[in-house]
């Protein structure tokens, strides 16, 4: 980014000689350790975007920065802050209103500032403005995580007119970006296809990411991207800037490439079908917009956001993970109380920290014994267990492990007692035929009695077995039909049904802290950061073949941490369960075999791996990631994680090509180790009776990095992992 920093701050000057910098502007900068948004408020009270990209070394020269360039018979819009609607602005706007007497201008002017610093690395940048005719507010929020390059920008809108006013549009983050082209990687998928990549260059017009689904909101196309600066970011080189919405609802995202050729950039709640009223002196706080740039490419992007998420978003992101065992494809449905005493007992043996009960467990009127019916009644199922669920977590604990439960609280059966009770609590249109997906409807959360009834589901749980130590939380339907019972403006229940959601899990999370929980939507249907600062983990697909999650797992890791990713070895696949071990303890492993029917081998190397993913715990779960080699452009990907003292690591290597001499034939060169140290390798996670072909040796970190290693991959060793240990 050295370069294209310096060619931008030539632009810049070259732009101060064409239209010098107002003397009376007032400057705002915001500064990470390596980046800087550069904000000013012109004498006409407008606040514009100047600057974005490396930070300065003399913090005064941002004064020296100019009005970027703009075409003739422009107005100075192109570069506003938070761009309103219905005045000069003729682009994309942040913002729209229409006011209490119908009128739809806004102007935004600024008031005042103020910096709070939060912590040693956090800092709060607050921008009020003000519409000069009308009462109406806006305050701008920039959060800054400085060691993490990372800032969270969203907006806080209010207003004091005599009567509601309607927020047409109400985006979290407007962001204007200047480089001499811009290259969009996005996402699209389907259940069981998530996170498929495609990256094109953006040119004129605007380009718009968004959903419509109402929940299991990703389900066509995750909130996440990443946008190249000049050229194409490669993993280690280029400048790149990572976005996500933190929103758990319809989202929109705008990439607008204006006629000055520069990009202009909005992001936050999708206002398809979603006009919210607003009324006088109540505070409508945006979704949070987060966002990366790095200037050393999408690693570096990547490791930064992990970091934050670590440290900041995800519950708990700083201490350990629990392996387990599900019973979903030992069983499905079909189980009762002794069938589950016995997959106990494998979980003990198998070496894991929990057992998961998944669906089946409720339902007595309408006995949950397949996806037709029972979602909703939260009853122990009295037939499969007379004896309720505070039998299996006392035998869980006899045992010696945990036990957790699969719920999905947001969601009903039409075949349910509270189907029948409360059809007003329905998510569906009146006079309509209903509409299933997954043979259920979605509940209405906006409805605070609903919220009150999700809320009581696992608070009852929890009230009634002490010893839950874990739950999985699923949401497997979208909206159809999209109507509230008790919303009175229809317009604000898109909305509401996503606050109504944080409400249930901002006090849950309040009464059970630190409890794991698994974020599920009939795989990675809900994974954002609005989300998962409720979850400790998320479930990237219900795809689990492990080819197929070597392709998912590597473009999830771009946005979101290693320990967060909940990767099972199960039955999916023609791999060996060594294939399929390895490549879900990239990430945040668990199982759901049947373990009665693995052979001594298979056990014995399951129960093997299991310390050995514990033994290199600390740098899957906190350590930097370093993606090696990319599973779309050779035989073999690759990827290591280096603990935070550069003492420890561990390469992943997985075969995803099975043409005929497929593998690696070169050295792979390893990443994030310290070049002076000396390090010891071996091959780890042999399967009972192999031998390696790598030879135990001691080289410098220097070595490994510049000259590289050869895992050895092809037809019959299609998964080798390698232990890099510090040698003192």
């Amino acid at each position: 980014m050295k370069n294209f920093f310096a060619q931008n701050f030539a632009i810049v000057l070259l732009t101060v000689a064409l239209y010098p910098f107002d003397t009376k502007a007032q400057t705002i900068p915001i500064e990470s350790k390596d980046n800087a948004i550069v904000l000013q408020v012109g004498t006409d009270k407008h606040v514009d975007m100047i600057y974005f990209g490396g930070k300065l070394s003399a913090k005064g020269e941002y004064d020296y920065i100019g009005k970027p360039y703009l075409p003739e018979n422009s107005t100075d819009y192109y570069n506003s802050a938070y761009t309103p609607s219905g005045s000069r602005n003729l682009l994309e706007p942040a913002i729209a209103v229409t006011h209490a007497d119908g009128n739809k201008s806004l102007d935004l002017e600024y008031v005042n500032h103020t910096i709070t610093k939060i912590n040693d690395d956090v800092s709060l940048l607050s921008i009020n403005l003000k519409d000069p005719v009308y009462d109406f507010e806006v305050t701008l929020n920039y959060q800054t995580y400085f060691n993490e390059n990372v800032t969270e920008q969203w907006s806080v809108i209010k207003h004091h007119e005599k009567k509601d006013v309607v927020l047409n549009k109400y985006a979290s983050a407007n962001l204007y970006i200047q480089a001499g082209g811009y290259w969009l990687k996005n996402f699209h998928g389907y259940w069981a296809q998530e996170m498929r990549p495609e990256e094109e260059k953006l040119t004129h017009g605007i380009k718009t990411l968004d959903s419509k689904l109402g929940s299991r909101t990703d389900l066509f196309q995750p909130p996440v991207f990443m946008v190249s600066l000049n050229k194409p970011a490669t993993e280690d080189e280029g400048e790149v800037l990572y976005g996500n919405v933190e929103w758990s609802g319809n989202y929109r995202i705008d990439l607008e490439l204006d006629p000055a050729n520069n990009l202009r950039l909005i992001a936050g709640i999708n206002n398809y079908a979603a006009d919210y009223t607003l009324k006088p002196g109540v505070e409508f706080t945006t979704p949070k917009f987060v966002y990366t740039l790095s200037d050393k490419g999408k690693g570096e992007a990547s490791r930064n956001l992990q970091s934050w998420a670590r440290k900041y978003k995800i519950v708990d992101g700083e201490g350990p993970r629990l392996t387990l065992l599900n019973n979903w494809e030992s069983t499905y449905f079909d189980f009762d109380e002794p069938k589950l005493s016995n997959l106990l007992k494998n979980t003990k043996e198998l070496g894991v920290d929990l057992f998961l009960l998944d669906d089946g467990w409720f339902g007595n009127k309408y006995p949950r014994n397949g996806d037709h019916a029972g979602l909703g009644d939260w009853e122990v199922n009295k037939a499969k267990l007379p004896d309720g669920i505070a039998f299996l977590t006392k035998t869980a604990k006899e045992n010696g492990v945990k036990f957790g439960i699969w719920v999905e609280p947001e969601m009903v059966n039409p075949k349910s007692e509270l189907y029948e009770k409360h059809p007003d609590w329905v998510v569906k249109q009146p006079q309509r035929p209903e509409y299933y997906m997954r043979n259920q409807l979605v509940l209405d959360l906006s409805n605070p009695k609903v919220q009150e009834y999700v809320f009581s589901i696992v608070d009852n749980l929890f009230s009634k077995n002490p010893d839950l130590a874990y739950i999985k939380w699923d949401c497997n339907s979208i909206m159809y039909n999209a109507y509230s019972a008790y919303e009175k403006n229809q317009s604000n229940f898109y909305t509401d049904y996503v606050f109504g959601l944080y409400h249930v899990l901002d006090r849950l999370r309040a009464k059970y802290p630190k409890v794991p929980m698994m974020l599920c939507s009939g795989g990675g249907g809900r994974v954002d950061y609005g989300a998962l600062k409720y979850f400790t983990e998320y479930w990237p697909s219900d795809n689990t073949e492990p080819i197929e999650r070597v392709f998912i797992q590597w473009e999830d890791s771009y946005f979101y941490p290693a320990l967060a990713s909940s990767n099972h070895v199960t039955n999916w696949g023609k791999q060996p369960i060594k294939f399929r071990t390895d490549v879900a303890m990239m990430g945040k492993l668990g199982f759901d075999v049947v373990v009665s029917q693995l052979k001594p081998d298979e056990l014995a190397y399951c129960q093997q791996a299991i310390k050995t993913y514990k033994q290199y715990s600390e740098a899957i779960w906190h350590g930097d990631q370093y993606r090696l080699q990319s599973p779309w452009d050779n035989d073999v990907a690759s990827v290591m994680y280096v603990d935070q003292s550069k003492g420890s690591a561990i390469m992943f290597n997985y075969l995803v090509n099975n043409r005929y001499a497929a593998g690696t034939h070169l050295p792979i060169l390893l990443k994030g180790l310290d070049p002076d140290k000396s390090y010891a390798i071996s091959e780890v996670n042999l399967y009972p009776g192999t031998r390696s072909t790598i030879a135990n040796a001691t080289y410098t970190g220097k070595f490994l990095m510049t000259v590289g290693i050869n895992p050895d991959i092809r037809e019959g060793r299609a998964s080798v992992l390698i232990g890099v240990q510090e040698v003192k």
